[in-house]
Order: structure tokens, then C-alpha cells, then sequence
């Protein structure tokens, strides 16, 4: 139980949840200032969060004997200049690109690991839920000219967050397996 503890606080550190109501009122309340710190932390927390899947997936595919392509045909979202990014909102448009990004990230990322945690057996269906429906988001800010942003960021923040409380609850189970020496499913050896 102590592992699960300490692995919960290591991946709240990095799976940062963050409220856009809070950061939302706070820009409001700055006049826009709020933006800058919050477009660089749901940069950042994005680079960390897959940074860390990075090191679990090559942990548990050492761990498990596994071949090392077991997600070779799956690509892995580059690492984003968080700093950059934030500075770049001064000009307004590149906020719309940024919204873009994060949500096709958290998308294709879902489903690289939805497919890494299945081919490990650790779930039936891996339960991750986080995608964006970018058309939809893309469409009500063009009809809104750019108000439908607020909704977008809305999305991407929930999301976000509901893929690292997810992503918790399958680590909690993998570390409960492993303490208890059990075989997660036959067929995760043989993937």
C-alpha cells in the first residue's frame, strides 16, 4: 500500500490537476495576464505527463520481459517548448494553434496508451476517455469569432485532468499486481 502512496504523490507532481474556472476568473480579474502562466503550465503538465508515460512503458516493458516494438506503429507526441508557447499568446492566434495541439496530443495519446495497457493485459478496455472532438470545438469558435476558445480551453483542461485520474487508477492496479506477485494475463508475455 505504501508503493501505491508514494507513486500517487510522484504522479500528482507531474499529472498536475488544474481548474479552469479558477484560471479563467483570475485572467478576468488580470485583464488577460492569467493566460501567459496558465497556457505555460497546461504546456508544461502535458510535456511531464508524457515524459513520465515514457519512463512507465519502458519500465513495465523491461519489467515483463516484452518486446521493446510493443507500441513501435504508435507515435509519440514531440515535446512542446512550453516557455515559447505561453510568450507566443501576446499575438492571439497562436492560443487557437496551442488548443489545437493539446487536444490532438491528449487524443493520440490516449490511444497509445489505451493500446500499451491492452497489449500488457492490465485492462479490458483500458478505459481512457479524454478525446477532444476538435471539429466540434474548432467549429464553435469559428461561428463565435474566437469566443468558442473558452469552451475549448474548458474541454481541454477537463480532459486532461480525467486522463491523469484514469491513468492513476491503472497504475494503482499494475503496482497492486506486481506487490502481490501476480501474473497480470498470460498473454501479456506473448504480445
Amino acid at each position: 500500500m505504501a508503493t501505491v502512496e508514494i507513486k500517487r504523490k510522484i504522479a500528482e507532481k507531474t499529472d498536475r490537476i488544474m481548474w479552469f474556472s479558477m484560471w479563467f476568473l483570475t485572467a478576468v480579474a488580470t485583464f488577460g495576464l492569467a493566460f501567459f502562466p496558465m497556457f505555460y503550465l497546461l504546456v508544461e503538465r502535458r510535456n511531464r505527463h508524457f515524459s513520465r508515460q515514457r519512463e512507465l512503458e519502458s519500465l513495465l516493458i523491461a519489467y515483463f520481459k516484452l518486446e521493446d516494438k510493443i507500441l513501435q506503429e504508435e507515435e509519440v507526441p514531440a515535446r512542446r517548448n512550453s516557455l515559447l508557447w505561453a510568450a507566443s499568446i501576446v499575438f492571439v492566434f497562436p492560443a487557437f494553434i496551442i488548443a489545437y495541439l493539446l487536444s490532438k496530443d491528449i487524443t493520440v495519446h490516449d490511444r497509445r496508451q489505451r493500446l500499451f495497457f491492452q497489449k500488457l493485459g492490465v485492462t479490458e478496455n483500458a478505459g481512457f476517455s479524454s478525446s477532444i472532438n476538435i471539429r466540434k470545438c474548432l467549429l464553435i469558435t469559428v461561428l463565435t469569432l474566437g469566443l468558442g476558445i473558452i469552451y475549448w480551453l474548458n474541454k481541454i483542461f477537463n480532459s486532461y485532468n480525467s486522463h491523469f485520474k484514469e491513468q492513476w487508477m491503472v497504475e494503482d492496479k499494475l503496482i497492486k499486481l506486481i506487490e502481490q506477485g501476480e501474473k497480470i494475463n498470460d498473454h501479456a508475455g506473448n504480445t
